[in-house]
C-alpha cells in the first residue's frame, strides 16, 4: 500500500478538547483494537500533544507517519506497528 492509500484509508479519531494525558490514553486503547499495520489519524487540540504523541509511539514501537498543524490544533497519522 503506497503512503497515499494508507493516508485516505486511514481512520480519524478525534480528540478534539481533551487534555494530557486523555489522548494519548485513547490513542493507545483505540490502536489496541485495530489490526497490525492499521493507520489512524488522532487529532488533538492539547498543545502538549506534539510531545506526547510522539513519545508514546515511540514508546509502544508505532509508526508515526505524519505530524501537521491545523487551525484548530494538530493532527497525527499513527500506523500501528506489525
Amino acid at each position: 500500500m503506497t503512503a497515499a492509500a494508507a493516508h485516505s484509508e486511514a481512520e480519524v479519531y478525534d480528540l478534539r478538547g481533551l487534555k494530557c494525558p486523555l489522548p494519548v490514553m485513547k490513542a493507545r486503547k483505540r490502536l489496541s483494537a485495530m489490526a497490525a499495520g492499521a493507520s489512524l489519524w488522532v487529532e488533538t487540540t492539547d498543545p502538549l500533544a506534539v510531545i506526547d504523541i510522539p513519545h508514546f509511539c515511540q514508546e509502544d514501537g508505532h509508526a508515526l507517519e505524519a505530524s501537521e498543524r491545523v487551525e484548530a490544533g494538530h493532527r497525527f497519522l499513527i500506523r500501528k506497528k506489525a
